[in-house]
């Protein structure tokens, strides 16, 4: 009997120490994997800040064996609705194209007149004063009268809440960019914002830049030398490009590198906003995600 007792317990013994190393061995693959995920990553991201890698550059999806890859994707920052150069010395045009960016959105009048005046009151450098439509200062609501430090400053900024609840609400903002808007990146909402920009010849011009795949930045976009080219795409005579001028660029040098990494059923990803305007990049924001 104390026999059985005791090959019984000296079964559970090594029972015991069986699942304990598969239960390590199963913690370090996923670590395995996981390490090896992120380098993916890594390695897509600086493949992209080479200086010669272009956003359709083939060398931008890359497999490694049967088990590890990684996906970058390459997209212009000058796209995006720079929300520091729109209010910097409130500059009636250029407010007025963020307003209309949000009545794209479907923001009523007296809703888009609280979230404008409140974010203008939140960078103005005036304090003791506030728009008609923005709250006053209080012990809880404290405008740091400077620019924004991030486009999710938007969400502490009163009146915004519903707007920045929405999913892909901050897709077309940035801080990040040169300022005037890249028409060679800019999406469709952000066109249809501009002075005198209208849906057909948005459609037509968008249709055109992105090519048969409909993917801006790979390899079948059409491609614009200039702003020139730009604008007879777009449709525009010289007097209609007039108005737009002064709020939009060309080729913007800043640029969001989204890259993902994959090793096994894991995936790890990488962002960057980075300066590509010589032969060594300037890394403006990093994370993971």
């Amino acid at each position: 009997m104390l026999s059985l007792w005791a090959l019984f317990l000296l079964s559970v013994m090594v029972i015991s120490w069986a699942l304990d190393i598969e239960s390590r061995l199963t913690l370090s693959g996923n670590a395995n994997r996981v390490l090896g995920a992120e380098a993916m990553a890594s390695s897509g991201a600086d493949v992209a800040l080479h200086p010669s890698i272009a956003p359709g550059s083939p060398n931008l999806h890359r497999q490694m064996g049967d088990r590890e890859s990684y996906e970058v994707r390459v997209t212009g920052e000058g796209g995006r609705l720079n929300l520091n150069w729109l209010t910097a010395g409130e500059d009636p045009t250029r407010v007025g194209i963020l307003r209309k960016y949000l009545e794209l959105k479907g923001i009523e009048l007296n809703d888009l007149d609280t979230m404008m005046d409140s974010l203008l009151d939140w960078v103005s450098p005036n304090r003791g004063l506030h728009r008609l439509n923005a709250p006053e200062e209080t012990d809880d609501y404290h405008p740091p009268h400077a620019p924004l430090t991030s486009v999710d400053d938007l969400k502490k900024i009163f009146g915004w809440a519903e707007f920045t609840s929405r999913p892909g609400w901050d897709e077309d903002f940035t801080i990040n960019s040169s300022g005037p808007i890249d028409l060679a990146w800019a999406s469709r909402d952000v066109l249809r914002a501009l002075p005198g920009m209208r849906d057909d010849s948005v459609d037509r011009f968008l249709q055109l830049r992105r090519g048969p795949d409909g993917i801006d930045g790979t390899a079948d976009d059409v491609p614009f030398n200039n702003l020139t080219d730009v604008q007879t795409a777009l449709g525009l005579t010289a007097e209609q490009f007039q108005q737009i001028a002064g709020l939009v660029g060309f080729k913007d040098q800043v640029f969001r590198i989204m890259s993902v990494g994959k090793s096994g059923d894991v995936t790890r990803s990488v962002q960057m906003i980075v300066r590509k305007g010589g032969n060594i990049p300037q890394l403006i924001n990093w994370k993971e995600l």
